[in-house]
């Protein structure tokens, strides 16, 4: 398709093109395990619909982002778990919710993370992940 100056129209990619096209073009040690990960949380919840946020995947429920990579370590990579960019109004000063999986590492009381360092450390976080997910996403949405 092209405009009237005849440049090609690039079509809008929606969010899960945009991850595809993400991930096809990512260079990280890790990719595999992000891959891997990637799997776990869209598998966890048939609302959950992912795109790019942070120059990374994000994961969203009714369209409001709530989990989103951090590809910045050093032989490692995060999920960070959130409320979306806006500091919740109603947040309280404690945590969302009590992680019971040991998972979290809460860095505000809206706000954790969770670290990934290879496959045998995703294959012993995975249940654990699916329900911080599930929790996260009840006590969010």
């Amino acid at each position: 398709m092209k405009n009237g100056s005849e440049k090609p129209v690039k079509k809008k990619l929606t969010g899960p093109e945009q991850v595809e096209e993400f991930m096809g073009k990512l260079q990280h040690p890790l990719k595999e395990e992000i891959e891997e990960v990637r799997k776990i949380i869209l598998s966890s919840d048939t609302r959950i619909t992912e795109q790019i946020k942070w120059n990374a995947p994000s994961y969203l429920v009714d369209n409001d982002d709530r989990i989103t990579f951090n590809l910045k370590g050093k032989g490692f990579f995060r999920l960070v778990f959130h409320c979306g960019a806006k500091v919740n109004p109603e947040a309280k000063n404690e945590p969302l919710f009590v992680d019971h999986t040991g998972l979290l590492e809460w860095q505000a009381n809206d706000r954790a993370i969770v670290k990934f360092s290879e496959k045998d450390d995703i294959k012993a976080k995975e249940d654990g992940l699916r329900t911080v997910i599930s929790e996260w996403i009840k006590a969010t949405c």
